[in-house]
C-alpha cells in the first residue's frame, strides 16, 4: 500500500465525522458541504462521494433535509440538517475520535516518532 492508498482508507473512515461535525454548526447544503472540506487536502471530497454519505444520513435518520429559495435565477438548494439522533451519534463519534486521538499521540510519543 502507498501513502495515497493509506489516505484515501483515512478519509473514508472519518468523512462521515467531518460532514456531521459542519451540518452540527449551521445547517448547508452539498457543495457548501464539498467547498468547507476542500480547505484540507486529507478530507477533500467529490460529489460521487458526498452526496451518497448524505443520502445514508438521511435514511439513518441522522440528518433531515429542506429545499431553501436560493435567489433569483437561481434553482432552490437542498439543505441539510443534523437530528437529535444525529446529535447523538456525532457525540459518540466524538469521544470515540478523542479516545484514538489519544491512543495514537501516546504512541507517537512511546516511539519517539521523528516523521523520518
Amino acid at each position: 500500500m502507498n501513502i495515497d492508498e493509506w489516505k484515501t482508507q483515512l478519509k473514508r473512515g472519518t468523512l462521515e465525522f467531518c460532514i456531521l461535525l459542519i451540518i452540527n454548526q449551521n445547517d448547508c447544503y452539498g457543495y457548501e458541504m464539498m467547498s468547507n472540506l476542500e480547505k484540507w487536502s486529507i478530507i477533500a471530497a467529490k460529489e460521487s462521494t458526498i452526496y451518497p454519505l448524505l443520502r445514508r444520513l438521511l435514511n439513518e435518520e441522522y440528518l433531515t433535509s429542506y429545499w431553501q429559495d436560493a435567489g433569483e435565477g437561481l434553482p432552490p438548494r437542498k439543505y441539510y440538517s443534523i437530528t437529535e439522533k444525529g446529535r447523538e451519534y456525532l457525540s459518540l463519534m466524538a469521544i470515540e475520535w478523542a479516545e484514538l486521538m489519544n491512543a495514537v499521540e501516546h504512541l507517537k510519543g512511546v516511539n519517539e516518532f521523528n516523521g523520518q
